[in-house]
């Protein structure tokens, strides 16, 4: 399995070349170190939190942001199996946030407060996939 911590610049520019006035869904699945993986310097290096606890962090310190651009955790759902695809991706935290616009989004990502809290996204996450969606309306078949 291949794994991904972060954007890399050709992703970040594809998406920053797309519309940017339209509501955006991005998908999130991440997978967690066992143990936060800090910089050396950072004053929770070697405290002995997990990845899962770097990434409660994350979210308290990155949620005012969120909400501050508008933005909001739509769905959240636990794990069980994949029934397609490979069978070790086991996510442990998938949930949409949903953004007004994709320039919100980048309003978020550009913060100066979102950039101090992404440094416990980056010790907590093993692996993840953020996809970013377009709403679409519900319908009542597979289409």
């Amino acid at each position: 399995m291949t794994q991904y911590q972060d954007t890399d610049r050709e992703q970040f520019n594809i998406f920053k070349s797309l519309d940017r006035t339209t509501p955006v869904n991005m998908l999130n699945l991440v997978q967690f170190h066992g143990n936060a993986v800090y910089p050396k310097d950072h004053p929770l290096a070697g405290k002995g939190l997990t990845g899962a606890e770097a990434y409660a962090n994350y979210g308290a310190a990155s949620g005012p942001v969120l909400k501050r651009v508008g933005g909001e955790i739509i769905w959240r759902g636990g794990f069980d199996v994949s029934l397609i695809g490979d069978p070790s991706e086991q996510w442990d935290a998938m949930f949409i946030a949903y953004y007004p616009t994709a320039g919100a989004f980048l309003a978020m990502v550009t913060d100066a407060e979102y950039k101090l809290a992404v440094v416990h996204r980056q010790a907590a996450v093993a692996n993840s996939r953020l996809i970013r969606t377009r709403p679409l309306p519900p319908a009542d078949i597979f289409a």
